[in-house]
């Protein structure tokens, strides 16, 4: 296609490697502007790396960046700023004891003539920005007191207040609500109406078909199409991107559950923030091998509190957690991993790694100081590389050759792919997966869901907290409802339909039978 200014971005032939691996292979791509124009792939396909070079974050080897038809050198993400491309990437970059005001204005402040911050100005700039967008935001919360929705809010008005006309969102819904979703989509639209043009980074099929009207597929770095979204369902979307069919619903067959292993009664928790209120309230709880418990709930009903509790990171007030009839509860974190309780946290950079220490090392991290890893304090280097090369192989983490790596340069989804290999190689009686398949495509969805499923055939008892509805309805056995830290009914899978669960989850008044699990 030829290269005209009614296009908001063109790249053209970017070729991009990191060493020996191949991250970009002449990806070209064509950007309407005043559209919303998704990038999907799979994870560790490129797509991040093709837009941190559009944002100037990292060089192409080779090929060429057009800006509203015009040949950009963009050798710096200064440069993107001065040519109105905005960027909010996956993890937030926030100060997190500042304010939303200050996090907005730091690098562009507004000062008087004699350099002293103007304030009142600056706020009088961002307010009539949140009214134009509908970015509903309190500029003097603490970005440590408010929601990750709220907080990706904050990033979307620091790239309009730098006069972004481009926005590059990264991941956008991976840490968000199924309603904070909505509003995000609905946020989009709004910029688009305004004149605005977006590139969305993302696995998630249906958001795809909610928001994008085209979408550019890349596979291992390479180009693989371009087309309307309008025109293709997600079956062949996520074809087009693994490269074959994929399953969507999970295909599993009826558990033989069998007896209690995991047993939560009358607990309670504090809430982290206050400490006159309860966030588990009173929750008791079973787990039987070969069972899935699925804990269906709102973000911020308890759900962390209730893993961090079990998992020793968190002090309960009350009440007995045992696994296998041993009580757990208020010892410490090696204790719960010692008693074969595996976790798949829910924020894998704060809870679920290492981010300065290798691969390699990530993966050993719960038994580094035990046989085959090590001996009289000593690493055992060609286990942990031997150990760390099955667990890449065969959980698809990309790049292949990225033992020695720090794992911070991975990718999210592949992140997670080391996290989830780990924990199940732990082998378990009890796995807890909190949010499991967060930030991965729906090829490694796929692979994760079938491996829970055998996990569970195999007499594991799975504890699975998901905010995603479908993952909650398609995995569990038995399914859990948590409102407000109270667990509002307990149902066997095939005896509830996603009316019900929706409304216990905002709290509604319990209604069918629940399950004797409860």
């Amino acid at each position: 296609m030829d290269i005209s200014s009614n296009y908001a971005v063109q790249m053209r032939n970017i070729t991009k490697a990191f060493g020996n691996c191949m991250a970009l292979n002449s990806v070209s791509i064509d950007v309407k502007k005043g559209t919303i124009h998704a990038m999907l792939g799979e994870n560790g396909a490129g797509k991040t790396t093709l837009m941190n070079i559009l944002y100037g974050l990292y060089h192409a080897d080779s090929g060429d960046i057009y800006i509203k038809g015009e040949k950009v050198n963009m050798k710096n993400p200064m440069v993107a700023i001065q040519n109105g491309i905005g960027m909010v990437h996956q993890h937030f970059k926030l100060v997190e004891n500042f304010t939303v005001a200050q996090n907005i204005m730091l690098g562009s402040e507004v000062t008087n003539k004699f350099g002293i911050l103007n304030m009142r100005k600056f706020k009088d700039e961002l307010q009539k920005i949140i009214n134009l967008y509908g970015l509903k935001v309190d500029p003097n919360a603490k970005i440590e007191n408010i929601s990750v929705g709220m907080q990706q809010r904050v990033e979307i008005l620091k790239t309009l207040y730098r006069g972004a006309e481009l926005l590059i969102l990264d991941e956008p819904t991976a840490v968000l609500t199924p309603q904070e979703i909505i509003e995000l989509i609905s946020i989009m639209h709004k910029l688009i109406e305004n004149g605005k043009t977006i590139i969305i980074i993302t696995h998630k099929l249906k958001e795809i078909k909610a928001s994008s009207e085209y979408c550019t597929i890349i596979r291992r770095g390479k180009y693989i199409d371009s087309l309307e979204v309008k025109g293709i369902d997600e079956e062949m979307l996520a074809e087009k991107m693994v490269g074959r069919s994929v399953k969507l619903i999970a295909d599993k067959t009826p558990a033989k559950k069998g007896k209690v292993i995991f047993n939560i009664e009358n607990l309670n928790v504090q809430n982290q923030q206050s400490n006159c209120l309860l966030a588990i309230k009173n929750l008791s709880l079973q787990v039987r091998k070969g069972e899935i418990l699925g804990i269906a709930g709102v973000d911020g009903n308890g759900q962390k509190e209730l893993v961090e509790a079990i998992t020793g990171l968190l002090r309960a007030q009350s009440g007995t957690i045992k696994i296998n009839g041993k009580e757990i509860q208020n010892t410490k974190p090696k204790n719960v991993i010692k008693n074969k309780i595996s976790t798949i946290h829910e924020d894998r950079q704060k809870r679920g790694l290492v981010l300065n220490l290798s691969v390699a090392e990530n993966a050993i991290l719960e038994k580094y100081n035990e046989r085959p890893f090590s001996s009289h304090g000593i690493l055992h280097y060609s286990e942990i590389n031997k150990f760390t090369s099955d667990l890449i192989k065969e959980y698809d983490v990309r790049p292949k050759n990225c033992k020695g790596v720090p794992i911070r340069e991975l990718s999210g989804g592949n992140q997670q792919k080391i996290i989830i290999g780990r924990e199940i190689a732990n082998e378990p009686d009890l796995l807890i997966a909190v949010q499991p398949t967060r930030g991965l495509d729906v090829g490694a969805i796929e692979y994760v869901h079938k491996t829970l499923i055998e996990e569970r055939d195999k007499g594991k008892a799975i504890l699975l907290i998901s905010l995603e509805l479908d993952e909650i309805m398609s995995l569990s056995d038995t399914i859990a409802v948590i409102y407000n830290g109270e667990i509002q009914g307990v149902y066997d899978q095939n005896e509830v339909d996603e009316n019900t669960i929706g409304l216990l989850m905002a709290g509604g008044s319990k209604v069918g039978k629940s399950s004797k699990n409860s």
